[in-house]
């Protein structure tokens, strides 16, 4: 029986939550151009899902995240096929990174390579406390190439980042926390269920708003002040003559919870 390596899974309130479960478990979920493609073609239906409000990242392996590129299916390329090959790659991490909605990764295991890439790509990092983070391509003659360099800068800054790519540093849950890298640290085998519970908190505020607060902070992250205000106000805009705006404040003055229409 062939492994299906990428699945949707849904929770809360009219599966509001989605769980996108790495789900080739024979090998760690290493990314292979199979399950490459499966990963983009499941980020694209979610990213056109209004239903979808939150996307959690998850594994279905005990022991391992994702340990990044399949090496061996690599070592199998020619140069030819490594060019083919890239565009796919490419696809899978901007897949999870262009994902309109908040998105969390929960990492319990090995996040190596392209599967700590997957895991900067969400908004938050979620990880367990015995957790193994690290981007070691610079060790086997290559560079993190699913947006690694770019992700691990603006999240924890250049020195920090130089180091860790550098060094190939792993990691654990703790130590990636300290640095920087992870948004909250849980006990071991506890991720899934904590980003889980974030992601309900989540999937209870305004789709639009979510979507638009999500939007203003991604364009306007790496602008100057003045751009980035503006940004912010055409993301307002949006968002205050929906009616998400207009159930929130009844809602408020009725004394009583949303019933959001996600437009």
């Amino acid at each position: 029986m062939s492994e299906q390596m990428v699945r949707i899974e849904r929770h809360g309130e009219k599966g509001a939550v989605a769980e996108l479960v790495l789900d080739r478990p024979s090998a760690m979920n290493a990314i292979s151009t199979d399950m490459a493609t499966a990963l983009a073609e499941a980020c694209a239906q979610l990213a056109t899902d209004r239903g979808t409000q939150v996307v959690v990242v998850t594994s279905s392996h005990e022991k391992a995240f994702c340990v990044g590129a399949d090496l061996k299916e690599r070592n199998s390329l020619s140069d030819a096929d490594l060019v083919r090959q890239r565009p796919v790659a490419r696809a899978a991490y901007t897949g999870v990174l262009d994902l309109p909605m908040p998105t969390i990764a929960a990492v319990d295991g090995f996040a190596l390579g392209g599967g700590c890439e997957i895991a900067l790509s969400c908004d938050v990092i979620v990880a367990g406390e015995k957790a193994t983070l690290g981007l070691p391509e610079v060790s086997v003659g290559v560079i993190p190439g699913g947006g690694g360099t770019q992700l691990v800068t603006r999240r924890i800054g250049w020195s920090k980042a130089s180091r860790m790519i550098f060094t190939c540093t792993r990691f654990t849950g703790v130590e990636a926390h300290e640095y920087g890298l992870v948004d909250e640290v849980v006990p071991a085998g506890g991720a899934r269920d904590a980003a889980l519970e974030m992601a309900a908190i989540i999937a209870g505020h305004s789709p639009v708003g979510l979507r638009n607060a999500k939007k203003a902070m991604r364009l306007g992250f790496d602008v100057d002040l003045r751009t980035g205000l503006e940004v912010e106000d055409a993301c307002w805009r949006a968002t205050a003559f929906s009616g998400d705006r207009a159930e929130g404040v009844a809602a408020f003055n009725e004394k009583r919870t949303p019933s959001w229409p996600g437009v």
